[in-house]
C-alpha cells in the first residue's frame, strides 16, 4: 500500500487548511476564509480525480478524504456559530449527526460487529447541502451580499437533510446490530 502519493498529500493539505479557515473566520477575514474554503473544495475534487485517473487510490486515502471533509465542515459550522454568523442550533445538528455516526461505528467495532460505512444518496445530498450552505454564508460575508431569505432557506434544508441522514444511518446501524 502506497501511503505517500500525490492524492494523499493533497488531502493532508486540506487538513492543514482547516485551522487557516477557522482562524480567518475568527478574525472576520471573510475573503480569506472563503478563498481557503474554495481551495479546500477544489483540492477535494483534484485529489479524487488524480487518484482515479492515475490509479493512485489507497486505503489510507479512502479514510482520510472523508475525514478531511468532515474536519473542514464541522470546523466551519462551529466557527461560524461562535462568531454569530450561523444559528447555534444548526451547528449542533450538524455536529451531533457526525458524533452519532462515529460513536455507532466505534461501538460496533467494540462489540465485534463492524459496520461498513457506505454513504447513501441522502447522506451525499446532505454533504452537498452543507458544503453549498457554508459557501453561501462565507461568500455572502466575503462580498457583502444580503441573502437573508436564501440563508434562512438553506439552514432549513441543511437541518432537514442532516436529520434525515442521521435517522437513515441510525436505522441501518440498528438493523446491523440486531442481525
Amino acid at each position: 500500500m502506497t501511503v505517500v502519493n500525490i492524492p494523499n498529500l493533497i488531502t493532508i493539505g486540506r487538513f492543514l487548511l482547516v485551522p487557516f479557515v477557522v482562524a480567518m473566520i475568527g478574525q472576520g477575514e471573510w475573503k480569506l476564509a472563503f478563498a481557503g474554503f474554495v481551495l479546500a473544495g477544489v483540492s477535494d475534487g483534484v485529489d479524487g480525480w488524480i487518484a482515479r485517473r492515475f490509479d493512485m487510490r489507497s486505503e489510507l486515502g479512502a479514510y482520510m478524504d472523508p475525514l478531511a471533509d468532515k474536519a473542514l465542515l464541522v470546523s466551519i459550522y462551529v466557527s461560524l456559530s461562535i462568531v454569530g454568523q450561523l444559528p447555534p442550533w444548526l451547528a449542533i445538528v450538524v455536529v451531533s449527526r457526525d458524533i452519532m455516526i462515529m460513536g455507532a461505528v466505534v461501538l460496533s467495532w467494540l462489540l465485534e460487529k463492524p459496520i461498513a460505512i457506505n454513504p447513501s444518496f441522502v447522506s451525499k445530498a446532505n454533504t452537498l447541502a452543507q458544503i453549498v450552505f457554508a459557501a453561501l454564508i462565507l461568500g455572502s460575508l466575503a462580498y457583502g451580499l444580503q441573502q437573508a431569505s436564501l440563508i434562512y432557506a438553506g439552514a432549513l434544508v441543511v437541518a432537514g437533510l442532516t436529520t434525515i441522514s442521521a435517522g437513515a444511518y441510525l436505522a441501518r446501524w440498528l438493523k446491523h446490530m440486531a442481525s
